[in-house]
């Protein structure tokens, strides 16, 4: 008999985020295809009555919690420390938690204090004769496998965005309290985050907008215009909320000082770069290759601008091309929004 232990760390607030209610969702998958099993939620926190509150009718047999000041950021060795107690005590054989950089940066090393095994970045769990399948990219994205283990415990992280949230009726959760040691000198002093106005990657927004190197290339005028390439995208971003991302050609200039200013190395899309979950994309001035294409694998929606009509994007690769001027373009839906 399997048993399902779900982990999660709060909100500041208290409150659980998407990435935990999708790992909720996964774990009430296994719980419902393995027969006699149980499902046990285990949160982190400095508070989170919240949280479990708004899970109370997941249908899990028990809540469980670390919690305390020292728990309300992502320290390390707090963490590692809290989760191992929870499983623990849960005495869990499955151990499923949403892949956030909080989670992902202790959970190897709970696994291997309780000499368990460790798969990261699921992008689906189900159940196939009876086990426990999981199935994830490898090869930057380009081959799916399924895997199955008979080690025990085994930590599964799910990738955000790839599974449905489970979303189900609020109520009175009873909490039951578990002791761990928050023995971390690391204190967090507080929080430095760009205004919303600032924030160009938004992992919740609905439309992905990738700028490529054309942006920074000679115009017909024989000049560049990078500070308007950057007024029109800026101008795009913040009236649409749109989240950014960027080609690898275009954020390795930013070293020599010819690139947009707020274009970064963490908006990198692509084979080397991120694989965002959007449900709608637009790419301008990037010609589409295969090393881009990776990085819109799981897009739903995609369009792009390019010059070209034989651009890569032409090649079966994207829904819509607008075969336009990305700055005339750009500058013309600013004006229309």
């Amino acid at each position: 008999m399997e048993k399902i232990l779900m982990i999660a760390a709060t909100e500041h607030d208290g409150s659980l985020g998407k990435p935990a209610l999708e790992a909720l969702a996964a774990a009430r998958t296994l719980q419902q295809g393995l027969p006699g099993s149980t499902l046990t939620v285990g949160l982190i926190g400095a508070d989170v009555k919240k949280g479990a509150d708004a899970i109370a009718s997941c249908g899990a047999v028990k809540f469980m919690a670390v919690t305390g000041a020292d728990f309300r950021d992502g320290v390390y060795a707090n963490d590692a420390a809290a989760a191992a107690a929870l499983v623990k005590v849960a005495e869990a054989t499955l151990v499923v938690a949403p892949g956030t950089s909080r989670i992902n940066r202790f959970l190897s090393g709970v696994a291997q204090r309780c000499g368990g095994r460790i798969d990261t970045h699921a992008t689906e769990i189900q159940v196939e004769s009876g086990s426990p399948a999981v199935t994830r990219w490898y090869y930057r994205q380009r081959m799916t496998g399924v895997l199955k283990r008979t080690a025990r415990p085994w930590f599964i992280t799910v990738d955000p965005g790839s599974i449905e949230p489970w979303s189900g009726a609020a109520g009175s959760a009873t909490v039951e309290a578990v002791a761990a040691e928050a023995s971390s000198k690391t204190k967090v002093v507080g929080v430095r985050s760009p205004t919303s106005g600032a924030q160009t990657i938004k992992p919740e927004a609905v439309l992905l907008f990738v700028a490529g190197a054309g942006w920074c290339k000679k115009q017909p005028d024989g000049k560049t215009h990078v500070s308007d390439a950057g007024r029109l995208i800026l101008g795009f971003l913040d009236k649409t909320q749109a989240s950014l991302g960027g080609s690898k050609s275009l954020v390795d200039q930013g070293g020599e000082g010819e690139t947009l200013t707020f274009m970064t190395h963490l908006n990198q899309v692509g084979q080397t770069g991120a694989t965002p979950r959007h449900p709608k994309g637009l790419s301008t001035c990037c010609h589409g290759e295969e090393p881009h294409v990776v990085g819109w694998r799981f897009v739903n929606e995609r369009r792009a601008i390019n010059l070209n009509p034989s651009c890569g994007w032409a090649q079966g690769k994207t829904d819509v091309l607008y075969v336009a001027d990305a700055f005339q373009l750009v500058a013309r839906v600013n004006e229309l929004l």
